[in-house]
């Protein structure tokens, strides 16, 4: 054997610029950078109506969750996020949020700074499924980095369930879920469950909190 009977050169690597520090690589979907909705809609397919300033979307109380006009598969996504700068509330009623991967599947997203909660509902945690591995949540005010790593399930021509959704998140840089396999849709009460579904958006949730996000791009896996 010779060293290049172990070395292949097709197809070659595709080029991709990285970006620098949060600004996305040249190969994303820019689903918010700072200036419209327009990625965007309403859960009722009507137009998105949180506000947008100064760089930033936030929560509008009452108008609901707002959802991304692009269906995903499997994907890497960069989010950010801050909690209020002005402290109300705890536990669950305190900056929550939510990041739906496939309009399903919930990332958390709350003010978990110096604020106990049940630990399977914390930021970063898959909600009421797996806690995340530390709390490094910043300051209110402050911002927050979601990276994510996600499998989409599969499933077999009947519906059934062939594999499970996997997902992977760096909170500001830590690792925080690694490779979970996400039982099944969130649901608040009762058990998680899979049903069968290709792909879907992301969502973003209005839980009534003012709850600021930013720089949000997505990568087709």
């Amino acid at each position: 054997m010779v060293p290049g009977m172990t070395e292949f050169w097709e197809p070659a690597v595709k080029v991709v610029s990285a970006g620098t520090g949060t600004s996305a690589p040249s190969d994303a979907i820019i689903l918010f950078d700072g200036k419209n909705l327009s990625a965007w809609h309403g859960k009722d397919k009507g137009a998105a109506k949180w506000e947008v300033k100064d760089g930033a979307m936030t929560v509008t109380k009452g108008t609901g969750d707002i959802t991304t006009n692009q269906e995903f598969g499997d994907f890497q996504l960069h989010i950010e996020w801050s909690s209020p700068a002005q402290v109300t509330g705890n536990s669950q009623g305190r900056g929550n949020s939510g990041v739906f991967l496939q309009d399903r599947y919930e990332l958390q997203v709350l003010d978990s700074y110096d604020n106990r909660s049940y630990s399977n509902g914390q930021a970063g945690s898959i909600y009421k499924q797996s806690p995340p591995l530390v709390n490094v949540t910043r300051k209110p005010g402050e911002w927050n980095t979601y990276d994510v790593i996600y499998t989409a399930p599969r499933f077999t021509e009947s519906g059934r369930l062939f594999s499970p959704a996997r997902v992977t998140v760096l909170h500001n840089g830590v690792l925080v879920q690694n490779n979970f396999e996400i039982k099944g849709v969130t649901e608040y009460i009762g058990l998680p469950a899979y049903k069968a579904h290709g792909k879907g958006p992301l969502h973003l949730q209005d839980h009534g909190n003012p709850v600021r996000y930013r720089n949000i791009w997505i990568r087709e896996l």
